[in-house]
């Protein structure tokens, strides 16, 4: 079951599996590279992977991904280096499982010069060291599990940097809007023991508490689970003013259906997580979602900046709807961090291009002061990139076909 899985133990999973790396010190044309080298012939494309959750409940988080990443190249002409870009793309369902073979996949993918993704933390955490045991460098667009980028995370990750914030930053502006908006003084959380969910729900208590709060119950689910009354009742026999639960779209539908039925709940914010903010949990929920409040980070145009309603332009014009989810404009930043990367690398000879992959991967890491779609992207030593504008949204029709953030659902805080 994916909630099994930690950093530690996929890590482990991914090394004996690529125990016989291929990553080396070699020389092909004028590149020599201590990890290896791409060798693209002429007229051949620029291959770039890419892993998200494309279907299932929470495929709302990986298609709006990839749907930025796909603006990205159109913007790029379709193009790096004169060369044609071809993206491929493997499902990783959003879990350990799928995680691990997608990034088999790709990193089995002839002349493969980096890869994009997850959305999902889970995924991105079994994806990740098998990528880069092969020496790909692996940019992630929406997955923000404080671990991945964290100082003392395992060498198998060094080849791993993201574009999307850690959760880090998130739970901390999560735990200050619960004490000094909502005035709160207790706290109850629920994670289902992803990487994603557990990070930040402990992220969020750990601040809470560190500003004079009180975390009165750390409840953990399964991903599958569908009979949320034991441990809300359970929560409900503290009377926590805040009930944080940042877990998927399933648990989240059920936990709102489920939550008003409990009566020591009835004075309770209910608060759920980004992954919720999509089409897909009000197809879930229904109308148990009207009113209900999640914490995000602001993907309002006057803080993504001015190229951003241009982007939601051409979003709408290329799939025929408004963004589906939060992280587009982090995947659009990540497909253009390694566009730039890759022209800052390759050697053109003979009409073959070069590229050198630890050369790659430090010109990613070097990255500073770039002006992304979704802000300013500086990436530090262990590839943190993005940084963290907070927001509160809440929904405000159950109907599925009124979503559209900003609207339903629209932001609340700041105003």
């Amino acid at each position: 079951m994916r909630f099994r899985f930690s950093l530690g133990t996929v890590a482990i999973a991914a090394s004996a599996l690529f125990a016989g790396s291929a990553m080396a010190a070699e020389t092909k044309g004028p590149v020599t590279d201590e990890l290896g080298v791409v060798e693209i012939p002429a007229g051949a494309p620029i291959t770039i992977g890419g892993y998200w959750v494309i279907s299932g409940a929470d495929a709302a988080l990986g298609i709006d991904s990839k749907r930025g990443a796909e603006i990205a190249i159109d913007d790029l002409g379709g193009k790096i280096k004169g060369r044609d870009i071809q993206l491929i793309v493997e499902d990783d369902a959003c879990n350990a499982e799928g995680g691990q073979t997608a990034g088999t996949k790709l990193a089995a993918v002839p002349n493969v010069v980096g890869v994009l993704g997850g959305a999902c933390s889970s995924a991105t955490t079994a994806a990740a060291p098998i990528l880069w045991k092969q020496g790909i460098l692996n940019i992630c667009t929406a997955c923000t599990a404080p671990k991945l980028t964290a100082a003392d995370r395992s060498a198998e990750y060094d080849g791993f940097m993201r574009t999307i914030y850690s959760d880090a930053s998130q739970g901390a502006n999560d735990a200050k809007w619960f004490r000094e908006e909502l005035k709160c003084d207790t706290l109850a959380t629920i994670h289902d023991g992803t990487p994603y969910t557990q990070g930040l729900a402990e992220a969020a208590g750990k601040a809470f508490e560190a500003l004079g709060g009180k975390v009165v119950a750390a409840e953990a689910i399964a991903p599958t689970d569908v009979d949320m009354k034991p441990v809300l009742t359970s929560i409900g026999t503290k009377k926590p003013c805040v009930l944080y639960f940042p877990v998927f779209v399933a648990p989240s539908a059920q936990i709102m259906r489920q939550a008003p039925e409990i009566a020591d709940l009835k004075d309770t914010n209910l608060i759920a997580g980004s992954a919720v903010q999509a089409p897909g949990l009000l197809e879930a929920a229904g109308d148990a979602a009207v009113g209900m409040r999640l914490t995000n980070v602001d993907v309002s145009p006057e803080v993504l900046g001015k190229k951003y309603p241009e982007f939601v332009e051409k979003y709408k014009a290329k799939y025929g709807e408004d963004p589906i989810q939060s992280f587009h404009a982090q995947a659009y930043d990540a497909m253009a961090v390694l566009a730039a990367a890759i022209e800052k690398v390759a050697v053109e000879d003979g009409g073959n291009l070069y590229i050198g992959r630890k050369a790659l991967r430090d010109a990613a890491f070097a990255t500073k002061d770039f002006d992304g779609m979704s802000g300013p992207q500086n990436c530090d030593e262990h590839g943190q990139c993005g940084a963290f504008n907070f927001a509160v949204y809440q929904f405000t029709n159950g109907d599925p076909s009124t979503f559209k953030t900003g609207e339903n659902p629209i932001k609340i805080y700041p105003k």
